[in-house]
């Protein structure tokens, strides 16, 4: 591949180097240069995960989004903490960019996609958080988190039955710091933490995505990096530029390893090589 050889390394310290506002552009300075395809090229050179990651390290932000849901929805089967974990820790910005990106690529809205492949409670829980519409105020008002909390423990703990709409409504549309108040609140108020609330009262995906969101919201990353590849691959360059500091943290107090040495045992050749320099270190 002219250019850049098939010197994997060369693309590792290429890449590994460089934040993402500086790899994308790449993609339109290789074409001018060379007058091909980067991303064709690279697919018929590289393979495997290594290939993935490449890939992925060369989209804009949005773009990898877009494409990961369109994954996700999809595939065999839908991957539900996939869809979870890109709308419920985008910002509202960033979810109408890839509301944009998904119709232009894709031929349909991201919500009618939601629609067609998942129903119910969960359906409705998707398209509350592709709406792109959550308050992003930084400021508490704690009476209104100790009402919100009382709500919600009305909604569950408190009923026969369960009113998933009143979760929706709060998880969806609050901020996030006021929902780690609410999550405080509501723990002091029933002794009881919130995720064992919703393990009690709801089931299937609509438990798991509630779960899901709620770790989401309080900046804990879901199950950790995970094992499968896809899943690290997308946390990893998603994340290596936000907030991979206080995954790496949150990985070592859930693990007792930290993801660093979890990478570099369960991965090989340049797929590892890759990663770990999105990872930045051992802790």
């Amino acid at each position: 591949m002219k250019g850049f050889g098939t010197d994997e390394n060369a693309i590792i310290e290429l890449l590994g180097n460089r934040s993402r506002k500086q790899r994308v552009p790449l993609v339109a300075a290789y074409k001018t240069t060379y007058g091909k395809d980067l991303k064709h090229d690279l697919k018929s050179e590289l393979t495997g995960n290594f290939e993935k990651l490449v890939l992925a390290m060369l989209m804009s932000q949005s773009a990898f989004d877009a494409y990961e849901l369109r994954e996700a929805i999809k595939g065999a089967g839908t991957d539900e903490a996939c869809l979870i974990e890109i709308l419920a820790s985008r910002s509202n910005a960033e979810i109408i960019e890839i509301n944009k990106i998904y119709k232009s690529e894709y031929g349909k809205t991201l919500e009618d996609a939601i629609t067609s492949d998942t129903s119910g409670h969960f359906r409705r829980l998707l398209v509350s958080l592709s709406q792109g519409n959550r308050d992003e105020r930084e400021t508490v008002d704690i009476a209104l988190a100790k009402q919100d909390a009382q709500k919600l423990y009305a909604a569950g703990e408190n009923k026969v039955g369960t009113d998933e709409s009143q979760f929706n409504a709060i998880l969806c549309a609050r901020s996030k710091p006021h929902l780690r108040a609410v999550f405080l609140e509501y723990q002091q108020m029933c002794g009881r933490d919130i995720e064992k609330s919703i393990c009690r009262e709801m089931s299937g995906n609509v438990e798991s995505g509630m779960v899901a969101l709620m770790f989401l919201l309080l900046c804990v990353s879901y199950q950790g990096a995970g094992t499968k590849d896809r899943t690290l691959i997308r946390i990893m360059v998603t994340r290596s530029e936000v907030d991979m500091l206080d995954i790496r943290q949150e990985y070592v107090r859930t693990y007792g390893k930290s993801l660093y040495t979890h990478i570099s045992g369960d991965t090989s050749g340049d797929y590892k090589k890759l990663l770990l320099k999105l990872c930045g270190g051992n802790d």
